[in-house]
């Protein structure tokens, strides 16, 4: 018999995309038979981490913090910006074509043995696991795709939950209140387990459930939190311990409420997985994170920012804030039709003086027509939006072409929206 499998990584992500009739199916069932069909256990550590937004932020410090305490560390994000490697890390190095097609083959051959089908996110999380459990890493560190209590990765479980915020996304799939879908985030959460929330305004019938629930639940500002400073923040320990520390290399003040939740989990880990004071200071300043609020230029600046609902917005409005510039701030937006387009232009509006609209050639992207409507919606008022472009490309070279040095470009709207421009220019710099 001819074997009709694919050989190369792309060829793999094009099978995966076409495998499963939904994008997104919630549910265990299917990716737990497979997970038994491959006899997958896990003997270490593993830190879940859900939220609205800064799960990247907390899993990519965590990361660095483990990594610099010479941890054998495994971290499982999504999306990927550039190549679908950057999802699966062993020691912070992505994992290579060449593991991720042998794992890709094993799995499929688990899938088919218990005939069922699993989406392109399900197939990603078992390989992340058994890359894991081969390199037997001391630590996994695995970053929620949707909601919590069905996603993928809520099949492993944890020992230690992050909750990093809770706020309006995904609500056709989360419910439509922060209660409902704080509810499906904290499915996350053991019995008997460290939960660590990073949430400071969490809805008081959600607080009840939280607090009835069976895990160990720490809540910033009650058993930790923190104090800013313009050169060091301090962290106030859940065991009453107070560390003054560096700044976090992630911009903006926010990422303290985000450090925090990180420095609450590994005091909670501390017997048994001891980090030195001096790999959190390394591990805070060495943080590496594309597409949050990433400069990457200064004359004319250029930051490319995922932020892609109003919550995200709200972050991105402060750093933008915090960072004035003697020029005009053009944006070059692009983002799905199924977020909430019109509120997150809207927290936007006022620190944005040009809009170049692009519309995203991907499933769910919205048009440019839509942007428009929403950027209208939005109060953004008609003589600011110079105008729209089919694809987000020809909007950031338009961007390029037209700003000086004083003025400032905003990438923002959608990880496609970032991908899309760092493949440009990574085009145009090779």
């Amino acid at each position: 018999m001819i074997d009709t499998r694919p050989t190369t990584l792309e060829g793999w992500l094009n099978y995966l995309e076409k495998l499963h009739p939904k994008t997104i199916d919630m549910g265990l069932e299917r990716v737990r038979r497979v997970r038994d069909s491959l006899r997958l256990t896990v003997d270490f550590p593993v830190i879940t981490v859900a939220g609205t937004n800064g799960k990247g932020s907390v899993c990519a410090m965590l990361e660095s913090i483990f990594s610099q305490a010479s941890y054998n560390t495994g971290c499982y994000t999504s999306p990927h910006l550039l190549r679908y490697n950057e999802r699966i890390r062993v020691n912070q190095h992505e994992i290579s074509d060449e593991i991720l097609c042998d794992v890709f083959a094993e799995i499929e051959s688990a899938r088919e043995s218990v005939d069922t089908t699993l989406t392109y996110f399900e197939f990603g999380t078992l390989a992340a696991m058994l890359i894991f459990v081969r390199a037997r890493v001391d630590v996994a560190i695995l970053e929620v795709g949707l909601g919590g209590r069905l996603d993928a990765v809520n099949v492993f479980d944890t020992d230690c939950a992050i909750l990093t915020s809770i706020d309006l996304d995904h609500m056709d799939y989360l419910g439509s209140t922060r209660e409902a879908i704080g509810q499906e985030k904290i499915g996350i959460f053991r019995e008997n387990k460290p939960a660590i929330c990073a949430e400071p305004d969490i809805p008081r019938l959600l607080y009840e459930k939280m607090r009835s629930a069976s895990a160990r639940l720490y809540c910033i500002n009650d058993a930790f939190g923190y104090m800013a400073d313009n050169q060091q923040w301090r962290y106030r320990g859940i065991s009453g311990h107070h560390y003054n520390l560096p700044l976090p290399a992630l911009k903006g003040n926010f990422q303290l409420q985000n450090a925090s939740a990180v420095l609450a989990a590994l005091e909670i880990l501390e017997e048994t997985l001891p980090v030195p004071v001096n790999a959190i200071r390394r591990g805070l300043v060495e943080t590496i994170l594309a597409g949050r609020f990433q400069m990457i230029s200064v004359r004319p600046t250029i930051i490319l920012d995922v932020a892609h609902n109003p919550a995200a917005a709200r972050k991105l409005s402060i750093n933008l804030k915090a960072l004035p510039t003697k020029g005009y701030t053009y944006a070059v937006a692009g983002m799905l039709k199924d977020k909430d387009m019109t509120g997150t232009l809207r927290v936007l509006k006022n620190n944005i003086d040009r809009w170049l609209i692009g519309g995203l050639n991907v499933a769910r992207g919205a048009s440019e027509n839509e942007i428009r409507q929403a950027l209208e919606e939005a109060g953004v008022e008609q003589k600011n939006i110079l105008c729209s472009f089919p694809d987000i490309n020809s909007a950031y070279v338009y961007a390029r072409e037209h700003v000086n040095d004083d003025d400032r470009i905003c990438v923002f709207g959608s990880f496609h929206t970032v991908s899309l421009v760092m493949k440009d220019i990574d085009g145009l710099n090779s």
